[in-house]
């Protein structure tokens, strides 16, 4: 196996993850004229899901349905609203889904929670696999402890019938 395609791989990955968060998406006739206004269109977009790709802002993305959050958004800042109005307009009118770090909330309650339960629940069936290996374990030596004479002298006749058919 050469090495080539794994130095390709790896020199996209880096060259994806130089890219990240540069909003190479994001056309010249979309911005606007205001420097700061144009700031905070950016980090708005930057926390808005983009739902053609699912797992890119609309910042990053290049889908049809991204400019046009992107241009909603700024023509909501155009019209004064603040950072958390625009993500309102847009959660009314999208749902929580559109917003990549949705709120702690009862309705998102369990996504947030999953990952530490599924984290608990591995290691409890971990500690009870432990324990139950180490009952079976307890359980062997008690077992071979606790022989019967008649099983004693049984074995004791094994051993040395096996001793003396090895010797010469």
């Amino acid at each position: 196996m050469t090495l080539r395609p794994l130095l390709f791989a790896f020199a996209l990955v880096l060259a994806g993850l130089g890219q990240t968060g540069t909003g190479l998406a994001v056309l010249p006739d979309e911005m606007l004229d205001d420097p700061k206004l144009e700031q905070r269109a950016r980090e708005i977009s930057k926390d808005v899901r983009c739902l053609v790709c699912q797992n890119q802002s609309i910042d990053d993305s290049n889908a049809e349905l991204a400019r046009d959050l992107r241009i909603l958004v700024r023509e909501r800042i155009k019209a004064g609203d603040s950072n958390e109005e625009v993500k309102g307009f847009l959660v009314d009118r999208y749902g929580e889904y559109v917003l990549l770090k949705p709120p702690v909330t009862a309705s998102t309650l369990l996504l947030w929670g999953a990952p530490v339960l599924l984290l608990l629940a591995g290691f409890g069936a971990i500690v009870l696999w432990y324990r139950g290996r180490a009952r079976e374990a307890a359980a062997g030596l008690a077992g071979e402890a606790a022989l019967s004479s008649d099983e004693r002298a049984r074995l004791e006749r094994l051993l040395s019938d096996d001793e003396n058919s090895t010797r010469p």
